[in-house]
């Protein structure tokens, strides 16, 4: 049978992120020794705390339907965690807890866009994205920068993409997949434009907490009223509390884009796991000891993976000051992308992504939230490969 497959549907990438870690698990199930850079998950356990709230929910009893925005207590939570760290002021209507950031992206860009549409997103970009975009009708418009930039955007950059079609501009710091983090100076100069052209901005603060050598992550929304008015926040439980398989997100958004956001997922998910949302209480309002730690241990692997990557012949890469990702260039192998992690794969049993997927084949991406041990050992293999590249 010819079965009708929708255009929203068949013009979209597979995610090559998953792609690569269902090679590299399935590779290890044949019982071979895969080292994994694919995964951009933290290699920690969720907190005690946390999953104590979650498990005491279950026992209470706590699994039937809630408001599908979350609960009223989370979404408080969420407000009064914007009003610490922030110094933003949302009400809880403003705020959607959603099945995850990846949920909490595509509801921004579903219910704010449309045919005929144009969203900016500078490259490289976090692999879903420009699929997102596609799959509200829209055009993703894309803006190259390399790590000759640190992989940032420029307002001049910015500014000769606008036209009268602009409704969104993505902005990630720091940012999947580079770590690249932009001073205040530069999210504010951003943000300007946007504001002065009436464009929204999404602004993925999912890597907020995890930054380094003293960078400093400032949101958008916290330079003024107007800037705040302009801005959607997506974030999430995922990262700084390595919550990944829980699927629970959250966004903070102007009062009409939060109904509208409400709207949309009332009719695709309803609520986020209820029992997941307890979770996420304990995780804004309960101890933040365990970030210290983490940090300390992702600088020390990031650390030695630089410096091992900058050693290797016909490799550059550019340190990142935030998140758990590097991206080195390889165009110096004489490889792209997908043809260096296949055989990277295949020949030396280490999974790393594709630049490609970030729209960047000059370059790919290695997530240190793995153990030292692998990472010495994968990037022992990965040195080996190059240099039969070179050799």
């Amino acid at each position: 049978m010819n079965y009708p497959i929708a255009r929203r549907a068949a013009s979209l990438s597979p995610s090559l992120t998953l792609a690569i870690d269902s090679k590299a698990k399935q590779m290890k199930a044949e019982g071979l020794d895969v080292v994994g850079f694919g995964a951009g998950e933290p290699d920690f356990d969720t907190p005690q705390h946390i999953k104590d709230a979650a498990a005491k929910a279950l026992a209470d009893g706590f699994t039937k339907y809630t408001p599908s925005s979350g609960i009223p207590e989370l979404r408080q939570a969420i407000a009064d965690k914007f009003q610490r760290e922030n110094g933003l002021s949302y009400k809880p209507s403003q705020v959607i807890v959603s099945c995850g950031g990846k949920h909490s992206c595509y509801n921004v860009i579903l219910a704010t866009c449309q045919e005929g549409d144009e969203v900016i997103i500078p490259a490289p970009y976090w692999l879903s994205y420009p699929e997102m975009v596609k799959l509200a009708g829209a055009t993703p418009v894309i803006l190259p920068t390399t790590d000759q930039t640190e992989f940032k955007v420029t307002p001049e950059q910015l500014l000769a993409a606008l036209t009268p079609r602009s409704r969104l501009f993505i902005l990630n710091s720091p940012s999947n997949p580079t770590g690249t983090v932009y001073t205040p100076e530069e999210i504010k100069a951003l943000g300007d434009i946007c504001v002065d052209h009436g464009v929204l901005i999404m602004s993925d603060e999912i890597y907020e907490h995890l930054v380094y050598d003293g960078a400093v992550h400032r949101g958008v929304a916290t330079f003024s009223p107007k800037h705040q008015e302009h801005t959607i926040i997506v974030h999430g439980f995922a990262k700084a509390w390595s919550m990944t398989g829980w699927r629970l997100g959250f966004l903070a958004a102007p009062e009409p884009i939060a109904k509208a956001i409400d709207a949309v997922q009332s009719h695709s998910t309803s609520n986020p796991t209820s029992f997941a949302q307890k979770g996420g209480v304990a995780a804004l309002n309960g101890s933040q000891a365990h970030l210290p730690g983490w940090l300390a241990e992702y600088a020390r692997r990031r650390s030695f993976a630089w410096k091992a990557l900058n050693a290797m012949p016909g490799i550059t890469c550019a340190n990142a000051r935030g998140a758990f990702y590097l991206f080195p260039n390889i165009s110096r192998t004489g490889l792209k992308s997908t043809e260096f992690c296949s055989r990277l794969l295949e020949q030396h049993q280490v999974a790393a992504v594709p630049g490609i997927a970030f729209g960047a084949d000059d370059y790919i991406r290695l997530s240190y939230a793995t153990s030292l041990a692998n990472i010495e050992k994968g990037l022992a293999r990965m040195e080996k490969f190059v240099a039969s590249l070179n050799g």
